[in-house]
């Protein structure tokens, strides 16, 4: 085993990410389902979107031990808010986020065959969910979010938001060296040609 694995930091069982296996045991087939409110992680989220600070998720964990390990599975309701990327107007709504993770033993085939990093690890009998759960909702959030599908934005013109503003409303800035072509179109601007 590498040494940086021998070295690692031990979970806090206290922590609410963090849960214990023991009850799941070493059985393949073998599961058990938790419920737990639990607090979200802080600093979650992308430039235009984030999960509120002080939110609460309610997971719904199913916990099965496997071969190499404990195998989490989830889909989380998760709350967000943010400014929508059309209008910048402020929005609340939520995201559902699957999760699914596997957790190998400390001596297991795959702890031995993989990366540290590309495999999550048990400490002991303890998981601690908090990446999985991370890397799930981030990727989850919409990189240009919208306040609501059809929203139409801002008139590039004015920065008034199209919903605000006249069906008729336009900024006819006509450039002057079309003015001779704008006559040909309405004859009735300008001269009329001969």
């Amino acid at each position: 085993m590498p040494e940086n694995r021998k070295t690692q930091e031990r979970l806090d069982p206290r922590k609410p990410l963090v849960f214990d296996t023991r009850e799941v045991g070493r059985r393949p087939g073998s599961m058990k389902r938790l419920r737990r409110p639990v607090p979200v992680p802080e600093d979650l989220g992308l430039d235009l979107v984030r999960v509120p600070v002080g939110a609460t998720l309610e997971l719904d964990l199913r916990l099965e031990s496997v071969l190499e390990g404990v195998l989490v599975s989830s889909t989380v309701s998760v709350p967000i808010e943010g400014e929508c990327g059309r209008c910048l107007e402020p929005f609340q709504d939520t995201v559902d986020v699957d999760i699914q993770e596997l957790y190998a033993y400390p001596d297991s085939e795959t702890d031995e065959t993989t990366d540290e990093d590309e495999v999550s690890r048990l400490q002991g009998d303890f998981l601690d969910l908090e990446p999985a759960l991370r890397d799930a909702v981030v990727l989850a959030l919409p990189s240009n979010p919208l306040c609501r599908d059809d929203c139409p934005g801002l008139c590039p013109d004015c920065g008034v938001h199209w919903d605000d503003l006249p069906p008729e409303h336009s900024h006819d800035a006509a450039d002057p060296r079309w003015a001779a072509l704008q006559s040909l179109q309405d004859p009735g601007r300008g001269s009329q040609p001969t």
